[in-house]
């Protein structure tokens, strides 16, 4: 007799990151209904959040619910998990991929919410699942989202975007549910450039806000950042109208508008005369601009996309360049069409 066969929505979900926004995927992912592990590599966080049923140093207003089982160990996270979910800083996806991969079940298919450039080879997050992972089915989480609202259950939307089409539809029904609605597509490098270049002009929105500019030029360094955006991701491969969706235009107005947004609030810091060693200190958590904004003026560079704004959020963060100096080289560029 045949044994009958797990539906695969019912199959565990491994979470791997237990930072805020791993926290909140994983308390959404039990909420509707699957049986979801939680891990992390922080062994006195992993014990405390065991005991407190809640993440009380990155979500403490959001208690987990029964179906979220917190675990010590790496491999019982990931045992019989079919799909695995990483939610880790950019500069740590790699690694934490090279910990997954001997442990990860032969069918185990992977997706990522790690937004950003890898900072050394400018590869982005899917280039560099293949380099470890092989051809292995994964997808891309994003879209405009804080951890905050997706812990609450407040309704969030957002993007899973994989080549795999099976695999996309099949994450984006196991994690939509009466608050959560997700999309799917398959421009996996548009998603992905979205994610990564927002958070750099996050940053320059809020040193624009920070030195009292006004509605006007938030709105202008919103729209130009798009472009150059779109730009970049253009010359690596991406679609137009992707940048017009929630991964890429969605999540830019959120960053930039948002003060949730750990990028702006380092903005606003620094707007407002501001070190950023003290801001960064004062935030609390990884502010992902920072490197990004090093990983992404070098790719354009490569590239020969032209991405101003980027250029002086990374030139004020890393070349300890006057904000107001910044602030003249944007306004003193040459007149040209908006469309180029």
């Amino acid at each position: 007799m045949t044994e009958p066969t797990q539906s695969p929505l019912l199959t565990p979900m491994a979470v791997v990151g237990a930072g805020s926004w791993g926290t909140a995927l994983a308390i959404h992912c039990a909420r509707t209904g699957h049986p979801t592990r939680l891990w992390g590599r922080d062994a006195s966080l992993i014990g405390a959040m065991r005991r407190d049923r809640r993440n009380a140093r990155y979500l403490p207003d959001a208690p987990f619910p029964a179906g979220l089982a917190v675990v010590a160990e790496l491999r019982e996270a990931l045992d019989g998990a079919r799909d695995v979910l990483i939610a880790v800083p950019s500069n740590a996806f790699r690694v934490t991929l090279e910990r997954l991969s001997p442990e990860l079940d032969p069918g185990a298919r992977i997706a990522w919410a790690s937004k950003g450039f890898e900072t050394s080879s400018g590869l982005l997050p899917h280039q560099v699942a293949g380099e470890v992972l092989g051809p292995r089915p994964g997808a891309v989480l994003s879209g405009p989202t804080f951890a905050r609202e997706v812990g609450a259950g407040l309704p969030t939307a957002m993007t899973i975007a994989s080549r795999d089409s099976g695999f996309a539809e099949e994450l984006a029904l196991r994690l939509s549910g009466p608050q959560f609605r997700a999309y799917t597509q398959s421009d996996i490098a548009g998603v992905e450039v979205g994610g990564a270049v927002k958070n750099v002009i996050a940053i320059g929105t809020g040193i624009a806000d920070g030195m009292g500019f006004g509605s006007n030029t938030r709105v202008a360094l919103i729209t130009r950042g798009l472009a150059e955006m779109m730009r970049l991701g253009l010359k690596l491969g991406a679609r137009r109208e992707t940048f017009m969706g929630l991964a890429a235009l969605g999540d830019l107005v959120l960053t930039c508008t948002d003060d949730q947004s750990r990028n702006r609030r380092l903005g606003l810091a620094l707007g407002r005369g501001g070190e950023i060693e003290q801001a960064l200190r004062g935030i609390g958590q990884v502010v992902e601009g920072v490197t990004a904004a090093i990983a992404v003026r070098n790719v354009a560079e490569r590239l020969g996309a032209d991405m101003p704004i980027c250029r002086e959020v990374y030139r004020i963060m890393h070349e300890a360049r006057p904000v107001r100096a910044a602030l003249s080289a944007l306004m003193g560029r040459e007149v040209r069409s908006e469309t180029e």
